[in-house]
C-alpha cells in the first residue's frame, strides 16, 4: 500500500492525536503534514491529502466525506480556544472580522449571531474597523483578559443546543483499508489517553492552564450527541444566507 497523505492541524489541541501517532507503528504507513485548519480542509479536497483532521464546515464541500475515527477535537461546553473578542457587548456589535484561519468557527459565530443573540452584523474585511472578531487557536492563549468582552463559541453553543460541538474530524474522500483504518484510531486513542503528555516544553502564556485545556475544556471522543452536533450545525450553516 502507498504511504497514506494525512494533513493534522499544527495547533495544541491536535498535539495529544499526533503524539498518539509518533508512537504507533501507523507512523511509518503515513505522510505527515501539518497545516492551520483552512488549509487542512482545503488539502482534503483537492486530494492533495488523503485524510485530514478537517474543520466540520469543509463537509458541505465533501459530499463523499468519510468520517473514518471514533475522536475529533471538541468540546462539552467552554472550549477555551475559539471566541468572538468584542469591544462592545454582543448586543452592540454592528461589524464582525473572521478569522482568516477558520471555517468551522467563523460559521459558528455567525450561526450563534443570527439565531441565539439575533444580530445582524456586517462581515469587515479590515479588524481595525470591527466591533468584534472571530479568533481561533494557540492565538487565543492568554488573551482573554486584553479585550473588553469575550464570547466562548462552545459555551454559547452548548447554551443554545444543549449539545457538545465537534469543531473537527477526520475525513478521507475515498475509502481506506479497514486495517489501516483499524491501526490509526488505536493510534488517536492512545494519544488522547493521556493528553497532558504533550505539556512539557510548551511555551507558558500568562492566565491560562494547558492541563485543563486538554483534559476539561476539549473532550476528543466523536459522541453520539456530537454527531447530533454536527447535523444541526450543518443545517443552521447552509440556512444562513436564505
Amino acid at each position: 500500500m502507498d504511504k497514506v497523505r494525512v494533513s493534522a492541524v499544527s495547533y495544541t489541541n491536535t498535539l495529544p492525536f499526533l503524539n498518539g501517532i509518533r508512537q504507533s507503528a501507523v507512523l511509518d504507513q503515513i505522510e505527515l503534514s501539518l497545516d492551520n485548519p483552512s488549509v487542512c480542509a482545503q488539502k482534503v479536497i483537492d486530494d492533495q491529502a488523503d485524510l485530514g483532521i478537517i474543520p466540520i464546515a469543509a463537509l458541505l464541500s465533501l459530499p463523499q466525506a468519510h468520517i473514518i475515527t471514533d475522536y475529533c477535537i471538541g468540546t462539552e461546553g467552554a472550549v477555551d480556544s475559539v471566541f468572538i473578542f468584542s469591544h462592545k457587548p454582543i448586543e452592540e456589535i454592528q461589524t464582525l472580522y473572521l478569522d482568516q484561519q477558520s471555517r468551522t468557527s467563523n460559521g459558528l459565530a455567525r450561526v450563534l449571531l443570527k439565531h441565539h443573540w439575533k444580530r445582524q452584523v456586517k462581515l469587515v474585511a479590515n479588524i481595525d474597523e470591527a466591533d468584534a472578531y472571530v479568533l481561533i487557536g494557540d492565538r487565543t492563549f492568554g488573551k482573554k483578559n486584553e479585550v473588553p468582552y469575550v464570547y466562548d463559541l462552545g459555551l454559547t453553543w452548548k447554551e443554545f443546543t444543549g449539545l457538545p460541538f465537534a469543531f473537527a474530524v477526520w475525513v478521507s474522500k475515498k475509502q481506506l483499508p479497514e486495517a489501516f483504518i483499524t491501526s490509526f484510531n488505536e493510534a488517536l486513542k492512545l494519544g488522547v489517553s493521556h493528553p497532558e503528555a504533550v505539556i512539557p516544553g510548551l511555551p507558558e502564556y500568562k492566565d491560562f492552564d494547558y492541563h485543563h485545556y486538554l483534559t476539561s475544556s476539549l473532550n476528543y471522543h466523536l459522541t453520539a450527541k456530537k454527531r447530533e452536533a454536527i447535523e444541526r450545525y450543518l443545517t443552521l450553516l447552509k440556512g444562513l444566507d436564505t
